[in-house]
């Protein structure tokens, strides 16, 4: 058992994406349309969708149809996919935050607590799995100023715990725009304190941050996005758009994955290595 497969890692989120992406394969490998399948089951074609895209858990009932419909008759595939199902009931550890989470969050902080490796490209702030406290809870009070200091509070822990979560199974590849290191959020302090908290992080060796400048060729324009790819190898790569503070997109589609992917090598080909991105880093904090 690799380490992201601990049980509290692997929690209700992958669940449901192996599950969903067990389902499609048999409904694929049937000749089956959605519209089929729904049909039998007397339910929406959307709700059979976000059961295979892993956006909504399944029930155990919905499983075994299913099961009986594409004319699966072994006994341990059917249990482990209908366990799949139950766990994918269960509730994530961010549910006591959702009050203030945006919509779709829950999919993503699933995806990303049980992640092995994350590339992420970040333009106007610091990436949150490398944000320091302080500067975590100013850009949140930045990004949403109608928040109750309880409120800021709140999200700003959730960060912390994405962090805790992330920090002892995952290799993260970081490419930070030098705006978001020029940008104060919060005060000159606040922003010493990040800058030393990025300094620190590289010296990890799962960690890799490299900065964009602002000075090189402008090969990509893009808002900010994350990849994830995963230790088991039933499960997908997906990524994330950072496109606005009201909703996060998970995106599962193999050519929109491959298209951010090339998108991510070809940033990390302009931005300064490592090395030289720690001078920057350290330069910064210099002023």
């Amino acid at each position: 058992m690799t380490p992201a497969e601990n049980g509290a890692l692997v929690g209700p989120t992958i669940r449901r994406h192996r599950l969903g992406a067990e389902l499609r394969k048999l409904r694929e490998a049937g000749g089956y349309r959605l519209e089929d399948v729904a049909a039998k089951l007397d339910v929406a074609a959307s709700t059979l969708s976000r059961i295979e895209t892993g956006k909504a858990p399944a029930r155990t009932s919905y499983v075994h149809a299913m099961l009986d419909f594409y004319e699966v008759n072994d006994s341990r595939q059917r249990q482990y996919l209908a366990d799949l199902a139950r766990e994918g009931q269960r509730k994530g550890w961010w549910a006591q935050y959702d009050d203030v989470l945006p919509a779709g969050a829950g999919v993503f902080l699933g995806l990303e607590s049980a992640a092995a490796r994350i590339c992420t490209f970040a333009v106007q702030t610091v990436p949150a799995l490398l944000q320091a406290s302080g500067y975590a809870e100013a850009v949140i009070r930045a990004a949403r100023p109608g928040f109750t200091g309880e409120q800021v509070q709140d999200l700003a822990a959730v960060t912390m715990r994405r962090q805790e979560l992330s920090r002892d199974h995952c290799k993260l590849h970081a490419v930070i725009d030098e705006s978001a290191l020029l940008r104060t959020v919060g005060s000159a302090d606040v922003m010493a304190r990040q800058l030393d908290h990025l300094a620190g992080a590289m010296t990890s060796p799962d960690v890799t941050i490299q900065v964009l400048r602002m000075t090189a060729p402008a090969q990509v324009l893009c808002p900010g996005f994350t990849i994830m790819g995963f230790a088991h190898q039933a499960d997908a790569d997906v990524a994330s758009r950072n496109e606005n503070e009201e909703h996060v997109t998970v995106v599962s589609n193999g050519e929109e994955l491959a298209r951010l992917r090339r998108t991510f090598a070809e940033l990390s080909r302009h931005a300064e290595s490592a090395a030289s991105s720690a001078r920057v880093i350290g330069e910064l904090r210099k002023r």
